[in-house]
């Protein structure tokens, strides 16, 4: 069973990247679904999952090169929101697993037929 610091931690980050992410100006990325927050277990980095609404892989990849420039602002918005002394390190990762789901659904219902 996972720590309840650490869910509570990751629940936090998900609500205040959401926030932070609407409060930037850049209009390609502010618009953008964070789906998951994962902390390590020492809260020095976090993995977060963002769900795209573009298929496109080159244009993904622009969209994560765009937030880990974002990070620093993102991070002070953290800081400054939660009063910690200290925010983990941000490392954007597509979310796949709406991908992954829309294919089982597909298989199931080429099984149901």
């Amino acid at each position: 069973m996972k720590d309840i610091k650490i869910q509570r931690t990751q629940s936090l980050l998900l609500e205040l990247l959401s926030q932070a992410l609407v409060n930037l100006s850049d209009t390609r990325i502010n618009s953008l679904t964070i789906t998951e927050v994962l902390c390590s277990r020492g809260k020095h980095n976090a993995d977060v999952f963002i769900l795209f609404d573009t298929q496109d892989k080159e244009e993904q990849k622009k969209l994560l090169s765009l937030l880990q420039k974002a990070q620093g602002t993102l991070r002070e918005y953290v800081l400054s929101s939660s009063g910690w002394f200290r925010c983990p390190k941000f490392c954007f990762k597509a979310d796949e697993s709406f991908g992954r789901v829309n294919n089982l659904d597909r298989i199931f219902e080429k099984i149901s037929k």
